[in-house]
């Protein structure tokens, strides 16, 4: 009897030991909604988070604006006024709480809110989040409406305020993702809808608005940071607030003293703390950081984070030649290697937390460690920063305007110091985000486009005033003020039209593509961040196969002409297509020529800027991604199927690297080393034809110094009397290899042969052994099966075996085509 009352005293003991809770309750209001033209009076169901024209087509209402030419039948969309409504019910209890706040995250973008039958809100920012107080009209039974008008009916009204006309188009008066109103990779799809979460916040006495945590000090022994929760708060309640601070689960000691000048503040000291690093040079770590609120022993809130400490600057300055342009990441200069990132689908709703999971791997993969988010898309999900935290992929940001002018009105100024103000507060806590950048070439379009021509001096004064408004003003004030990362203006610094580009800032290298210069052009014009430079290629089979929607691979219907919005894209491909490489005759053959004409023009450029380190410290390519199925620059197209500029950047990308150039019959033999070590081994250099014979060889010991970009041999090729159309250079150095040709591809005397196949199962897809007794270039290999190939467009030495992974669902056998340059050379 004694053991049973002791017992019941311990449960009720550690009963009331179990804290209270009265946090905030989060209602996700993303149910029950539907929608209709304002003009109808039948309501159809809709999804939210979503916009209007995911929800016609899933209603059948329209056709697949990514098939063939269905994007033209679809415009009228964006022309009409729509209206979305929801019920929602809330209970006694629930009803009680002191406070009520709708967080609509995300209206896209002319919007009129009404909460049983009031209007609360008029949004026209699709980039800003809006809290509305509504305590005062909710009730059991609730009901909202939002009623969404035509962007067009705003721009015509704003731009009739003007006494000119400002480049480029309408656009530029919303604030709203400005690739939908179409692009030269991408479709005119100006959608609008509920874009991004809605919430119903109700709370008592206390809710956490968010927190910032600041870096004060970082160094090898300790990290000094301070760490600021912004509150809404009973003032009475707040001395009797604890605020509990757990470091990776620990619980830290809180230091008494609340700093002064804040809602809530205090500063912690970690000792020895790790740092995060990008994922190339080191461990990306992630700190978890967790605040809990109480009062007594009542729970009134918690907030999680996740945090990298590290340093970044933007290093850019003066010296001998105009100005540096890198990154500093922990006073270590960092190489920064990747690409352009734009929005991975024209309708973000179908954009899944696997599709970026995926995304962030395959930039990962191809030892890419910088993504430029670019500013005509959106300031990305919470997910995509998080997943480029936790992957070690440094983040330039650019606020979201590109290639146009802005208006200068106070309205419009206000709401974009809204808009960046949310933004940078939205995303300063995380590691990556290397820097905010304030636009995409509107500098570069306003002093080299001819924007300027035919206006008076007083409109290009008020046009350029408006200009410094934003982005010498507005935005680098409020970076400033909010983080500690660094505002770059505009990119790129200078136009390609000014000879500074190459030896101050960034640059936007265009003379290839746009102006016809041919590749080696990027090996003699190497600047000192290359911010952006690319060229088309055709899509996968697959995704052509999808365009038309048939087993086709017509590249010549009007449907897939729709695909390639640049009016001469299909015209440059051809010219240079000529100028490098056979043309095929075939549709199939044509796409996999385009696909390594593209892979070969870029390395070029990418091999030429990293042997230039450290006068050139970046490389960045345009473009990662598709934002629907298109002829386009990308590396990676919209089904997620790497091309073959994705497979060789990941070979140009890789930390040690070997790359041979040709200099007055001088063959350069050059290794690049973005590690921090040193290595020393032997360098082997080789020539042989093209069945193996080896013509010249040397053996060396080298010594690479780390983080370095150096000449290790020089070779005179007059000497050796070689048949250049006949002979390969082939280059190791610590397990890396380099091949290097010394004539243009179509002027290669390939030969033929089989390329011998071993095919066997794994336990993820299937192991494909390749030989051949002659070299061949540029293999691919290719399926109908859905699956991804470990390695592809490579060179197949002769009389070596090369091992392939593919990987695959499919559990039936597959059946592995291969393509080659050498089918092409006669």
């Amino acid at each position: 009897m004694k053991h049973l009352f002791f017992f019941f005293t311990l449960c009720l003991i550690c009963f009331s030991c179990q804290p209270e809770y009265d946090v905030p309750v989060k209602i996700e209001l993303n149910t029950n909604w539907q929608f209709k033209k304002v003009t109808d009076s039948v309501w159809q169901s809709a999804t939210v988070p979503g916009n209007v024209h995911s929800d016609l087509l899933v209603l059948g209402l329209i056709e697949d604006p990514f098939i063939g030419k269905n994007e033209e039948n679809v415009q009228w969309v964006s022309e009409t006024d729509w209206e979305y409504k929801t019920t929602f019910s809330l209970d006694e209890e629930t009803l009680q709480k002191k406070n009520f706040e709708l967080n609509f995250e995300g209206l896209d973008t002319y919007a009129s809110v009404y909460l049983n039958d009031s209007l609360i809100l008029s949004a026209n920012n699709a980039f800003r989040t809006w809290n509305v107080n509504v305590k005062s009209l909710l009730k059991t039974e609730n009901e909202i409406r939002i009623l969404f008008e035509s962007t067009s009916k705003f721009e015509e009204a704003e731009k009739e305020k003007l006494s000119y006309e400002l480049p480029e188009g309408e656009r530029i008066f919303t604030r709203k993702a400005q690739f939908q109103y179409g692009w030269d990779w991408g479709p005119k799809l100006n959608t609008s809808g509920i874009w991004r979460p809605i919430k119903l916040v109700a709370w008592n006495d206390y809710k956490i608005r968010e927190i910032d945590i600041k870096q004060i000090k970082l160094n090898d022994s300790i990290a000094d940071i301070l760490l600021d929760v912004k509150k809404l708060s009973n003032v009475e309640l707040d001395k009797n607030l604890t605020y509990k601070i757990y470091i990776n689960d620990k619980l830290m000691k809180t230091p008494n003293e609340v700093l002064k000048g804040y809602t809530w503040a205090t500063r912690l000291q970690l000792k020895n703390p790790k740092r995060w690093w990008p994922h190339n040079l080191g461990e990306p770590y992630l700190y978890d950081i967790k605040v809990v609120v109480k009062e007594e022993n009542k729970i009134l809130d918690s907030i999680s984070i996740k945090k990298g400490l590290r340093t970044i600057e933007l290093v850019a300055e003066k010296d001998s030649i105009g100005e540096s342009f890198y990154f500093k990441v922990n006073d270590v200069p960092v190489y920064a290697k990747g690409a352009n990132y734009i929005p991975q689908n024209s309708f973000q709703n179908n954009v899944t937390d696997a599709h970026y999971e995926k995304l962030l791997n395959d930039v990962v993969d191809a030892n890419m460690n910088m993504l430029r988010v670019w500013g005509g898309g959106i300031y990305e999900n919470d997910i995509f920063y998080d997943l480029c935290d936790e992957k070690g992929i440094l983040v330039w940001q650019d606020f979201m305007f590109a290639c146009a002018m802005y208006p200068g009105d106070d309205d419009f100024l206000g709401n974009v110091q809204q808009e960046a103000s949310y933004n940078v507060k939205r995303l300063r806590n995380h590691a990556s985000i290397a820097l905010w950048c304030g636009n995409n070439e509107n500098s570069e379009g306003w002093h080299r486009w001819g924007w300027q021509d035919g206006r008076s001096e007083e409109d290009k004064e008020e046009i350029w005033n408006n200009y410094l408004k934003v982005f010498d003003s507005i935005l680098p004030n409020t970076v400033e003020q909010l983080t500690d990362t660094d505002y770059w203006e505009s990119s790129p610094k200078y136009g390609r039209g000014n000879p500074k580009y190459k030896t101050e800032g960034d640059a936007h290298d265009w003379w290839i593509w746009h102006d016809g210069y041919p590749f080696e052009h990027l090996e003699e014009n190497v600047p000192r961040f290359m911010s952006e430079f690319g060229f088309q290629s055709f899509p996968s089979y697959e995704t052509i196969r999808f365009i038309n929607q048939n087993d086709s691979l017509e590249i010549t219907s009007e449907g897939f002409k729709n695909h390639q919005k640049h009016s001469s894209g299909f015209q440059f491909i051809e010219d240079y297509m000529k100028r490098d490489f056979p043309v095929p005759e075939s549709p199939e053959d044509y796409v996999y020529m385009s696909q390594v004409l593209q892979a070969y023009g870029i390395t070029k450029g990418i091999e030429a800027q990293r042997r230039a380190k450290p006068y050139n410290m970046g490389t960045l390519y345009w473009q990662l991604n598709d934002c629907w199925p298109a002829v386009s620059w990308s590396s990676i197209d919209y089904f997620g199927n790497w091309k073959a500029l994705h497979y060789n950047a990941k070979r140009s990308f890789e930390n040690l690297f070997i790359s041979s150039k040709v200099e007055n019959g001088i063959l350069e033999t050059w290794i690049v080393n973005d590690d921090l070590n040193e290595y020393n081994d032997d360098l082997l250099i080789k020539i042989i034809d093209f069945d193996g014979n080896i013509l010249w060889l040397t053996l060396e010991k080298a010594t690479v110094n780390s983080n370095s970009s150096d000449i290790k041999r020089e070779t005179d090729l007059r000497d050796l009397n070689l048949a250049e159309s006949e002979v390969v250079v082939v280059s190791y150095f610590k397990n890396k290899r380099n091949l290097h040709y010394l004539v243009k591809p179509k002027d290669l005397k390939l030969k033929q042969a089989e390329i011998q196949q071993t095919i066997s199962k794994t336990k993820d897809g299937f192991k494909i052994e390749l030989s051949s007794k002659t070299l061949q270039k540029d293999v691919f290999l290719f399926t109908k099966a859905k699956g991804h190939f470990s390695d592809n467009f490579f060179d197949l030495l002769p009389n070596e075996s090369k091992t392939i992974e593919f990987v695959t669902q499919n559990k039936k056998p597959v059946n592995f085509n291969i393509k080659c340059i050498n089918n092409f050379i006669r």
